[in-house]
């Protein structure tokens, strides 16, 4: 954690001491009163936190702000939703990333069982984006979706984007090789884990996707989405 994040409304309050941050505060960062450390508040400025007091129940805080990070990349992912051990690992490092968007979509090869998972019901998947972009040192959370449709998600899709769907199978391209720039963003769309069904296919090229791979090793999804994302950030000078 290399920022402590707060919501606006956070920082008008001590901060509890049960709080996983306070721990994080006292116990890794080591800070006594008087000594300072970094914060933002989230899809807002970063500043430093002064600890001010340790009471028996929490920490009083008092901020000083700077200016506020620049906005994400304009990199969207669509991916078909996976196992939620695999999810979390994806809801971290893309975060960490700094993509704007990433939409978990329901598959034909996917399970549609994942969508009832504790990670999406209880709202946890948030506590994973949020430790991305504190590792990133950033305040901006990505918008995140999940359970919709591919077709749903390909419709509310950014118009002057260019669009890419990545594929073991039928792919003629590799993405180093595909253009990435001319556009104001970029959306990537990666199968579950068992890759897209034809029909799947048929829909991506129908609504102007360009199917491409990366290369002839076959990645596991998180893997592939970090090496992606990568690429990507590369082409278009961001990295």
């Amino acid at each position: 954690m290399n920022i402590i994040l707060l919501h606006p409304e956070e920082i008008a309050r001590p901060l509890p001491k049960q709080d996983p941050r306070a721990e994080h505060i006292l116990k890794v960062l080591r800070r006594q009163i008087d000594d300072t450390f970094d914060v933002g508040l989230i899809n807002g400025p970063r500043g430093k936190a002064t600890l001010v007091a340790i009471n028996s129940d929490d920490l009083e805080l008092a901020y000083t702000w700077s200016a506020e990070p620049p906005p994400a990349d304009p990199l969207t992912l669509i991916i078909g939703l996976p196992r939620p051990q695999t999810a979390r690992k994806i809801l971290q490092e893309a975060a960490t990333l700094g993509v704007s968007a990433i939409h978990f979509v329901l598959t034909q090869r996917g399970e549609a069982s994942y969508a009832q998972s504790t990670l999406w019901s209880s709202g946890e998947w948030r506590r994973h984006v949020q430790a991305g972009v504190a590792q990133a040192f950033c305040t901006r959370i990505p918008a995140v979706t999940h359970g919709q449709t591919l077709e749903a998600t390909i419709a509310a899709l950014p118009l002057d984007s260019t669009h890419l769907a990545l594929d073991n199978y039928e792919a003629t391209t590799a993405l180093s090789k595909s253009n990435l720039l001319g556009y104001s963003s970029v959306v990537v769309a990666l199968g579950a884990e068992r890759g897209w069904a034809p029909k799947e296919r048929d829909l991506l090229r129908q609504t102007g996707f360009t199917i491409a791979h990366l290369g002839e090793r076959v990645l596991r999804l998180e893997t592939a989405v970090t090496a992606a994302v990568a690429i990507i950030k590369a082409h278009r000078g961001l990295m």
